[in-house]
């Protein structure tokens, strides 16, 4: 899906309200890690897409290196690093390959942003995953993961989210998401892209991707069976409470 949606993804996300809002918040969770001395924070952000958090968190002073799954997200990400005239590692690397890629015990935090986790539908996978997350930290490294709040999702059932617009010049894009619940108790997630410029006809494409939701109590559990200590769970980035029938989001903060 994201190779081939690669082009069009920061048409799809409103990075300058996105950034605004979750910096900050992403900044007071980082502040809890200490540096000998004070010195910038090694970052990791295991799914970094196009690299706008990556690239935000570097202009902010610290150190960090990208990696993703998609190879086009990668190259996408290095031409917007290129653009805000910054340099810094991004490498296509998957969930599970981190530490082999980057190597063990080097990074003072790792940033798993954006609903990225739930990629993994296999259970064996995503253990995996978090073993790795917890190789790449330091002692006393912090773990971030965002994911959409599932327990919600599940109660609820509704496929539909709102539809979200872009306009460049002339050219329009709309991208409308829907969710299909399958049997097996996967969801199949689904982007239509409409695209027009000027008065000329709508074009339309379909990307889809399968994600497992995975929900608060059974994630939180593996976290902690992956190794880490302290493991909270919050609505939001901010820390509100989480709530399984209306937090948006699940933040899960956890320590090496």
């Amino acid at each position: 899906m994201y190779d081939q949606f690669a082009t069009d993804y920061d048409r799809f996300v409103n990075w300058d309200n996105r950034l605004a809002f979750e910096i900050p918040l992403i900044e007071q969770i980082l502040e809890e890690v200490k540096t000998p001395a004070g010195d910038p924070l090694q970052i990791l952000d295991a799914a970094c897409g196009t690299g706008m958090h990556a690239l935000a968190l570097a202009k902010a002073g610290h150190q960090v290196v990208g990696a993703d799954f998609s190879r086009e997200m990668i190259k996408k990400a290095k031409l917007n690093a290129e653009s805000a005239h910054l340099e810094l590692p991004l490498e296509t690397a998957g969930f599970g390959m981190l530490a082999s890629m980057f190597g063990d015990a080097r990074f003072d935090a790792v940033l798993c942003l954006g609903n990225s986790l739930p990629h993994l539908v296999e259970e064996s996978d995503l253990e995996s995953a978090l073993k790795d997350f917890f190789t790449c930290l330091k002692p006393g490294g912090l773990l971030l993961i965002q994911n959409r709040n599932f327990d919600a999702v599940m109660i609820k059932k509704d496929r539909w989210m709102e539809p979200q617009a872009f306009q460049e010049g002339d050219a329009e894009w709309i991208f409308e998401r829907f969710y299909d619940f399958n049997s097996d108790g996967t969801i199949g997630f689904n982007i239509v892209n409409l695209h027009r410029k000027g008065s000329a006809a709508w074009t339309s494409e379909v990307v889809s991707t399968l994600l497992k939701p995975q929900l608060k109590d059974d994630l939180q559990a593996k976290v902690t069976a992956a190794g880490f200590s302290q493991v909270v769970s919050y609505g939001s980035l901010g820390r509100d409470p989480f709530d399984a029938q209306i937090s948006g989001n699940l933040i899960i903060i956890a320590r090496k």
